[in-house]
């Protein structure tokens, strides 16, 4: 299982589900034995869960010039944040996936050389990067804040700054495509590493709901990502069952799979939930 669903879980053989000869037994997100939100210990025993994890620590988060937004080093703080990840999951994920952008790429690769077998995916989860690649080369979060400030002042969902850059409609898109893919994706664990901007778009898509992607909508995201920062290596858990037509998210989750104690809840209880461009 995923570190930090554990919390959660029981053992799907102590319930009364009956496993195949030499079938390792599975885990069933339920906080009590039986039955919750009136499904059977064996149905929620399908549920697919998902660790959304943001990269360690890049240069460009220390406050480093980036050469471009797509090839960021990790710092060595980062590259200890990697490890400590991987040495989170108490079993192997069935699958590992990845952004291109080569700090997630780093941060997987501790996982993925951890549990050699599983495969690894790279899925188009990059960071939301809404300004103009080349004006950008070689600049630091400080040097870009007007041009930050700007783009979000505009608020125009539709707008693109130029070459390189998406528009905020385009990012939303492939969020939702992201969770398109990982619904019908037949992994029922998985790890994801991605960045910080694109995980809250992810637990704002799940939290909100929202229905029309306006400029007031794109001004509701901005503050969202502000007041819920995702700092490096932590992240959130997505649970869906098959019968579910929507994704639920559980508590933030820190780089060793641990949540704070307020946020241990069950499943049961659960809701649902669902910065520069250097996320």
């Amino acid at each position: 299982m995923i570190a930090g669903i554990s919390r959660y879980l029981i053992r799907t053989d102590d319930c009364g589900v009956s496993l195949a000869k030499g079938q390792t037994p599975a885990v069933c997100t339920l906080a009590n034995r039986g039955e919750a939100n009136g499904r059977s210990c064996a149905s929620i025993c399908l549920m697919k869960h998902v660790r959304l994890i943001r990269h360690g620590e890049s240069a460009a988060n220390t406050g480093e010039a980036s050469l471009d937004h797509a090839n960021i080093p990790l710092t060595l703080k980062g590259v200890e944040q990697a490890h400590l990840v991987a040495h989170s999951f108490t079993q192997a994920p069935a699958l590992i996936i990845a952004s291109s952008f080569s700090r997630a790429q780093v941060t997987a690769m501790a996982t993925v050389n951890a549990f050699s077998t599983v495969p690894l995916d790279t899925w188009d989860i990059h960071e939301f990067t809404y300004l103009e690649t080349a004006r950008c080369a070689n600049t630091t979060v400080l040097q870009r804040r007007n041009w930050v400030e700007a783009y979000w002042a505009k608020s125009d969902p539709t707008f693109t700054d130029g070459a390189g850059a998406e528009s905020f409609l385009d990012f939303i898109f492939r969020v939702q495509s992201f969770l398109d893919q990982l619904a019908k994706h037949p992994a029922q664990d998985i790890a994801v590493f991605s960045h910080g901007q694109f995980i809250n778009a992810v637990a704002w898509m799940i939290k909100r709901k929202p229905e029309v992607l306006d400029a007031a909508a794109m001004a509701e995201w901005r503050e969202y990502d502000i007041t819920n920062h995702v700092p490096n290596c932590r992240g959130y858990l997505l649970y869906r069952h098959p019968d579910d037509v929507a994704w639920k998210a559980g508590p933030q989750m820190g780089p060793d799979g641990s949540c704070s104690r307020d946020q241990q809840v069950s499943l049961h209880a659960l809701g649902s939930i669902g910065h520069s461009s250097n996320g």
